[in-house]
Parts: structure tokens; C-alpha cells; sequence
């Protein structure tokens, strides 16, 4: 009898949580096969069979667990059922017969038990997860599996979140409750928060950024940026960008608190918030100073998937030195965001939205965004935290700046 035990999955993490088990108790499971789904305070991980063998569950889903806890214990003298081998043979055998008769319909039957018997039955793909997790619904409602051994496609789970949509709505006037364990996950969230709110000096300050250059650009050169590079030219890049040559201009957003004493950063971690179904998750772009754009962006879409899918490491989330949230993605025209301790700063991104300015004595419709600078007033005066904003903003405006961190004509007269 072989146990399976939480493992160390990172040096701060002492505890957590069995979200759910991925194969019922008295399974069979192959070497390296997915048992269960750990959720630690920024992420889930899933932890595969050390033998094969039969699973004895012990933990419980839900239950708070240990570093090295017993999850379950696998037999791995129990012998692989019978019947999985002469299903796998017989199949086999099957497949010939469907290419040579492909009218007939007795293989695609054959198939069909192969599926209910295989361990990746109903089990979700990454893409499949997120949807189901997002339309609320149970991969044990997923009526229809077209996927390898059963699995379930993006698109099945497309067609169960279309399908449970077209039910019948609540009950007039219900006045049903239930209460569900909150996650780890959103745990952690909750408690930073607070002590955020708590421990720092916070104050927001506002500006409005024009994008019409931004705009012209990628609507000029999006779509040879995305052919040559493979990834859409979006906005986080330019605010990035932007952000990490303010940082150099303004050091002490880019620093933190420790102990009575100011640690000064040469670097630029950037944290990009992004918003998941079980919460909010920062992870983490290294050096972003020392990337192009284009290195950026493809940093950006490798966390949000990863951010999406689960499969962001604890590395991957420790660590930044300045935070950017776009609440825009998802309407927001403005908001005061909060600080994501130990950093000094965070800048909020909103809604582009067309609003009637006053250029050169004329007005003009614009595509305008407010930006919001949450900062520590302990170690950030209200002189820097403007000025810091109102580079971003210069910066944005006359994108041809970032390309030195300064005017161009201003370098050549020295000024």
C-alpha cells in the first residue's frame, strides 16, 4: 500500500486545501494519473498517482490539510481490472472494422463503453474548465462528450452552459440559501485586502489619458505585429512600458516599507492583476523594463492563460514591485484601486469611452481614459504620485517618447 501525501509546494505554504478528488474512491489509476486538485492561498495543483494501482480515499474533499497529510493510499498490488484490458483489445479489433465498414454502427457502441470506463471521462480540458466553472456547471452535467476518451471539449462545455441557459429560471419569489466554504484562495485575498486598507497611508490620484495614439498604432500595425510575432498588439504593453519608464523617473513608487527602512528597486517587476474563476490572482512580468513590446505581450498572454487555466506557479506569483489592474476589460469607467502589499503603488486602468474635449480651442471627441494611482502616502509624497501619473499619461500620448524615455528634441538640445 503506497500513501499519497500533500506535498511541499512551496516554502511559505504550510497548508491546503483538498479541493476535489478527479477520480472516485476504488478507482483504477495508471502511474502519473491526476488524483486530486490542491488549492494553496494563490493556486491549485493537481497531484498524479505515484503507482499504479487501486485509490482508498482517506482526506476528504474540502478538508483542510497539512504539508505532508495523508490524501489517500493506492494498492498497487490490486490488479488492473479485467475487464479495461478486454475493452482496450476489443476496440482495437473495432477501429478496423469501422474504416472498412464505416456504415455500420456497432463500433461507435463499443466505443462509447470504452469511454464510460476510461479515466478521462468527463474529466474537462483546461479551456473546458473555465467555461464550466463560469456558466456554473458540473462536469457531472456535461450530457454529451466528443473529446479523446471521453474527455470534454471547449466545445461541450460550450453546449452544457448553452443547454443549462435554456432551462427554466428560479422559482418566483424563492427565498432558498446556501452556503458554500470559501476558498482558500479567495481567503487570502480577503485578509491582503484588509490589512492593505489598514497598514498603508493609501490616497488615489486621478488623470485622464487620450488614446488616440495609441489606437492609431495598433489599428496601423496590429495586424503585421500579430504575423510576425504571434500575439495580438494590445494595451497592457504600452501601459507597461509606460510605467516602467515613469518608475525610473520616480524611484520611491517603485520601492517599499521594510522594518524603518526604504528598499529601492533598479528593476521593474511588473504584477498584472487578472481576474480567474476561483479569484483574483497577480502574477508576475520579471524585468519588465529590459522587454520590448512585443516581449511584453507575449508575457501577458502566457500569464492570463496560465492565470485561466490554473497553472500559474507560486513563483510566478511572488515578487513585483508595481501593480497594474485593468477593471476596464470589464466595463469600469473609474475606481480607486487598492494597494498590493509590500508595493507602494498600484495604477488603475478603466473604459475607453468617447467624450467631447477641448483641443486647441476646439472641441473634438476623444477616446479618453481615466487612470487612478492608489499609493502609500507614507513613502510617496503627493507631488511624486502626480507627477508619476502625469508622466504615464505624457508618455501614452506621444508614444515616440518611450522609445528614449524623453522627448527626442529635448536629448538633442540637451536640455
Amino acid at each position: 500500500m503506497t500513501e499519497l501525501k500533500v506535498p511541499s509546494v512551496a516554502e511559505s505554504i504550510t497548508e491546503v486545501t483538498l479541493s476535489k478528488y478527479l477520480v472516485k474512491d476504488g478507482d483504477y489509476v495508471e502511474l502519473d494519473q491526476p488524483v486530486c486538485e490542491l488549492e494553496t492561498d494563490k493556486a491549485s495543483q493537481e497531484i498524479p498517482a505515484t503507482v499504479a494501482g487501486v485509490v482508498k480515499f482517506v482526506a476528504k474533499e474540502g478538508d483542510d490539510l497539512k504539508v505532508g497529510a495523508l490524501i489517500c493510499n493506492i494498492d498497487e498490488t490490486a490488479a488492473k481490472p479485467a475487464g479495461a484490458k478486454a475493452e482496450v483489445k476489443e476496440t482495437k479489433v473495432e477501429k478496423k472494422v469501422e474504416v472498412s465498414k464505416p456504415v455500420e454502427t456497432k463500433p461507435v457502441e463499443v466505443k462509447k463503453e470504452e469511454v464510460k470506463q476510461s479515466y478521462a471521462a468527463n474529466t474537462p480540458s483546461p479551456a473546458a474548465k473555465k467555461i464550466l466553472d463560469e456558466g456554473n456547471v458540473s462536469a457531472k452535467d456535461v450530457k454529451t462528450t466528443t473529446g479523446v476518451s471521453g474527455r470534454i471539449t471547449k466545445e461541450d462545455a460550450i453546449n452544457a452552459v448553452r443547454a443549462k441557459a435554456s432551462l427554466p429560471q428560479k422559482e418566483a419569489f424563492s427565498r432558498n440559501e446556501r452556503v458554500e466554504k470559501m476558498s482558500r484562495l479567495r481567503k487570502t485575498v480577503s485578509e491582503r485586502l484588509v490589512y492593505s486598507k489598514n497598514s498603508t497611508a493609501m490616497l488615489t490620484t486621478f488623470n485622464e489619458v487620450d488614446m488616440t495614439a495609441i489606437n492609431a498604432i495598433r489599428a496601423k500595425y496590429g495586424d503585421a505585429f500579430k504575423k510576425k510575432y504571434e500575439v495580438n498588439l494590445g494595451m497592457m504593453s504600452f501601459f507597461a512600458k509606460a510605467s516602467c519608464l515613469a518608475l525610473e523617473k520616480f524611484p520611491s513608487v517603485n520601492a517599499y516599507i521594510d522594518e524603518g527602512n526604504i528598499v529601492y528597486h533598479d528593476y521593474c517587476d511588473i504584477s498584472i492583476a487578472v481576474s480567474t474563476p476561483k479569484g483574483l490572482v497577480v502574477p508576475v512580468i520579471r524585468n519588465a523594463e529590459s522587454l520590448s513590446i512585443a516581449g511584453i505581450e507575449k508575457k501577458v498572454k502566457e500569464l492570463a492563460i496560465k492565470g485561466r487555466d490554473g497553472q500559474l506557479t507560486m513563483d510566478e506569483m511572488t515578487g513585483g514591485t508595481f501593480t497594474i489592474s485593468n477593471g476596464g476589460v470589464f466595463g469600469s469607467l473609474m475606481s480607486t484601486p487598492i494597494i498590493n502589499p509590500p508595493q507602494s503603488a498600484i495604477l488603475g486602468m478603466h473604459k475607453v469611452q468617447d467624450r467631447a474635449m477641448v483641443i486647441d480651442g476646439k472641441v473634438e471627441v476623444r477616446p479618453m481614459m481615466y487612470l487612478a494611482l492608489s499609493y502609500d502616502h507614507r513613502i510617496i509624497d503627493g507631488k511624486e504620485s502626480v507627477s508619476f501619473l502625469v508622466a504615464i499619461k505624457d508618455f501614452l500620448e506621444n508614444p515616440h517618447k518611450m522609445l528614449l524615455g524623453a522627448d527626442p528634441v529635448e536629448l538633442l538640445i540637451e536640455l
